[in-house]
């Protein structure tokens, strides 16, 4: 299978969401409507909004491409559904397969060609898992130091590792490099014994050696690990990867368990040999990817070449492990490259290898896998290049969204994604197809398996006949029927009069061809041309919306003949009159038809949709004052009520007061008398009525002319009022003093002058001169101005003839 990894939240599958792939209306059309489609299946790969008519008399005569059109085109033309073939993109979540993080376990679509499918996953992440921890450690001779230290780890780590997991195990296993040349001296002296030179005890060099299976005994652990000794290579890079694969796929050797959490953590001090580097050992076979343990000793390392990268991810994830690789300084650059190439891979960097930092290493690769969440989608070989993938991640509240996966998921925290699938191509052999997807969180022991079935043949109803063979009509004629040159006989030629009706003198009414009696019609760029004698075309009737018989309706012969419902020559008249039905449920409020589904009013002061609008007609009110009157003129007595008829509406009721009656409208009606009486105008069960208070609001005339006077009074009182209080104030404010002290304010004298360039004269006119004649000329500064202006207001209070000059004090 080929595996599509994405960085995505870590989800469980919840809810499915299909999606089509959108398109307007016209351009899905255009993709349906093709001269080169012959059959259904062409004709439904064109995309999932094309639908095929199977009718075996649609558009008789007509070229098989009009069959290929979109669903309402075709109803249109008058193709039933039920004579459609349309495929259609399903999801189907099976429900009944539970588990505790990822769900459900098994998801089914149906894709058809250029269609696209949704689901929604989901994943939570509980509070704490058990967890399965293998140490795969590099034994070559530089790392003695190392493994001395990893000797006090196991209760240590297990005591840190108790905040957050509820069960840790651990195990065990070695590896140095291929035990061949070049990769080793293989002079007998150092075959068993690498360091013999140096006259130490060394184990032989091997490719992986599984030594302590799963345990939750640290004792166990402990002991085992003060067993191991060094090893020796020759060249320098080691044999990381052909281990780590081994540990991965030998589930039952080293016992990892299938609720846990696994974790490979890969200890060394020099980088990894890659595939393709066995071949200078003469090892040309490529690794199988399968466990190869006897007696926990990796016997393939001989036989095959070194994992490639991919092939190491691909084991990682369908095993879900993490991977945690612990080196030197000097050798990080070169993992670092690696784990961006690995899923769910930590990379941690130790001067040296001391109990402490190793143990802070692992809880926090443990902390930090955990919170970052990852989902690889797998699909099959044989039908990844006709298939599309694409991951949106939907992160939890507190995380952060990293590309395209999700980082700080903390635990019983849930992280959502959407998967979408798509179709791009049918097999080769045209015929429908299941392919099985798995989505896998990485890191989960729990997947979503997903089902598609492809959609390419068509099934064309219980008949199972698409009308899509374009078999000529001439096809089945025998040869005795046709002339030595294979030419229609004058016998079948006179046939050709079934191809024209009886008052025409032209064969396929001029738009087609006869062959052996029946009309083949010619494909017109501006629509469909068929029926028996191509009498029948789609776009030579009136249009409607921009649509040949409004949508509604087949064009034959130039005609529109409409749909049920509807009818007029563009087949845009609605028969029904619902339209026209106002709210009080009357056709037209009574005033008018409904045409083409439209009111017209017989009134033409009225209008409006309902015709529900006069401007020129009296208000409900006035056109009632008549009866009211009559009403009064007799008294408001039932008995007389009679004599109203030719006037009144026929119910007329009275009441004491108008306004217990609801939903009518209120009006005021005023007699002779000066009296007002309330009455009300409602429709009731289709009827108009008329209710009347017969209880009056009158005024007296000598109350009014009191209440006129009064107001009068009051009137006059504030007049006065206000002419006295602005007097006061007036006086008092000419009347204070202004001393040229040191408030700056200047005193007004009246002494009586001639003009003067620093003086302000003002003449009040005598009888029948009246107003006031002012002589201005400022040459000083505005404190004078102030002064004048101020003796200026009661100078009205001077005799005739008086002049008063306004000079200030320096």
């Amino acid at each position: 299978m080929t595996t599509w990894l994405r960085s995505v939240p870590l989800c469980v599958l919840l809810y499915s969401a299909l999606s089509l792939c959108a398109q307007d209306h016209g351009a899905g059309g255009a993709m349906c409507l093709s001269a080169s489609i012959t059959s259904c299946a062409e004709c439904l790969s064109h995309g999932p909004q094309c639908a095929w008519c199977f009718k075996e008399d649609f558009l008789n005569g007509a070229d098989l491409g009009w069959r290929c059109d979109l669903p309402e085109n075709l109803l249109n033309r008058g193709c039933e559904a039920e004579s459609m073939e349309r495929w259609e993109t399903k999801v189907v979540v099976n429900t009944t397969i539970s588990s505790t993080q990822v769900s459900p376990g098994d998801i089914s679509i149906t894709l058809t060609p250029g269609s696209e499918a949704s689901v929604v996953v989901a994943v939570k992440q509980l509070q704490r898992y058990p967890v399965d921890l293998y140490y795969l450690v590099d034994v070559s001779a530089s790392m003695q130091e190392n493994l001395n230290h990893l000797k006090t780890v196991g209760v240590a780590l297990t005591l840190r590792m108790t905040e957050h997991s509820s069960d840790l195990w651990l195990g065990f296993g070695s590896f140095v490099d291929k035990p061949v040349s070049p990769y080793i001296d293989v002079h007998p002296s150092k075959i068993n014994n690498p360091c013999s030179d140096y006259e130490i005890r060394c184990r032989p060099a091997h490719g992986f050696h599984h030594v302590l299976s799963m345990t939750g005994n640290m004792s166990e652990f402990t002991r085992v690990i003060k067993r191991q000794h060094i090893s020796g290579n020759m060249d320098t890079p080691e044999g990381g990867l052909d281990a780590m694969l081994q540990a991965a796929v030998c589930q039952e050797a080293v016992g990892w368990r299938s609720e846990a959490k696994r974790l490979l953590l890969l200890m060394t001090d020099q980088p990894s040999h890659l595939a393709l580097d066995s071949r200078l050992a003469g090892i040309v076979m490529p690794h199988d990817g399968l466990c190869h343990l006897e007696n926990n000793v990796y016997t393939g390392s001989t036989r095959m070449d070194h994992p490639s990268v991919g092939q190491l991810s691909d084991k990682l994830l369908e095993n879900h492990i993490y991977s945690v690789f612990a080196v030197e300084k000097q050798q990080y650059q070169w993992y670092e490259e690696l784990v961006r190439l690995l899923p769910a891979a930590y990379l941690g960097k130790l001067g040296l290898f001391q109990a402490p930092n190793l143990i802070e290493l692992v809880v926090e690769a443990y902390k930090r896998l955990l919170s970052e969440v990852e989902v690889s989608i797998s699909v099959e070989d044989k039908a990844v290049d006709r298939y599309s993938v694409s991951v949106s991640p939907i992160c939890p509240e507190g995380s952060t969204l990293k590309g395209q996966s999700c980082s700080g998921v903390q635990p019983n925290q849930t992280t959502y994604f959407k998967i979408t699938f798509g179709l791009r191509s049918c097999p080769d052999d045209g015929g429908d197809e299941d392919v099985t997807v798995l989505i896998h969180p990485v890191g989960y022991n729990e997947s979503t398996v997903v089902r598609i079935h492809s959609k390419c043949v068509c099934s064309c109803g219980v008949t199972k006949r698409c009308s899509n063979d374009g078999q000529s009509p001439c096809s089945g004629m025998q040869d005795e029927d046709r002339g030595p040159n294979h030419e229609l006989t004058d016998s079948n030629k006179g046939s050709n009069r079934n191809c024209r009706p009886d008052v025409a003198d032209v064969d396929c009414s001029g738009r087609g061809v006869c062959e052996c009696g029946r009309c083949v019609c010619d494909r017109s760029k501006l629509g469909a041309v068929y029926g028996k004698y191509c009498e029948i075309d789609d776009f030579s009737c009136p249009y409607h919306e921009g649509l040949s018989c409004g949508g509604r309706g087949a064009c034959v012969s130039s005609e529109c003949v409409c749909a049920d419902g509807w009818t007029g020559e563009s087949c845009s008249c609605p028969i029904s009159t619902a339209t026209c039905q106002s709210a009080s449920g009357s056709l037209c409020s009574g005033r008018g038809r409904c045409v083409c589904g439209k009111c017209a009013c017989d009134d033409p002061q009225y209008s409006g949709d309902f015709c529900e609008t006069c401007p020129a007609c009296q208000s409900p009110c006035q056109s009632h004052w008549k009866c009211v009157d009559c009403h009064f003129s007799h008294g408001l007595a039932p008995k007389e009520a009679g004599h109203c008829n030719s006037t009144c509406i026929p119910l007329v009721g009275y009441v004491d007061d108008t306004s217990g009656h609801v939903g009518g409208v209120q009006c005021m009606y005023i007699n002779n008398d000066s009296c007002r009486y309330q009455f009300q105008t409602r429709s009731q069960y289709g009827q108009a009525m008329l209710y009347i208070s017969t209880r009056p609001e009158c005024a007296s005339s000598s109350r009014m002319v009191g209440t006129f006077l009064s107001v009068c009074a009051l009137t006059v009182l504030c007049g006065l009022v206000v002419v006295a209080f602005s007097r006061l104030l007036l006086q008092k404010r000419i009347r204070t003093p202004a001393g040229a002290g040191e408030d700056g304010v200047f005193h007004c004298t009246g002494k009586v002058s001639s003009p003067t360039s620093n003086s302000v004269w003002v003449k009040r006119r005598g009888p029948g001169a009246p107003g006031i004649l002012l002589f201005l000329k400022f040459e000083t500064g505005s404190e004078e101005v102030k002064c004048a202006l101020l003796q200026l207001q009661l100078y009205f209070t001077f005799p005739l003839n008086s002049q008063l000059k306004i000079n200030s004090v320096q």
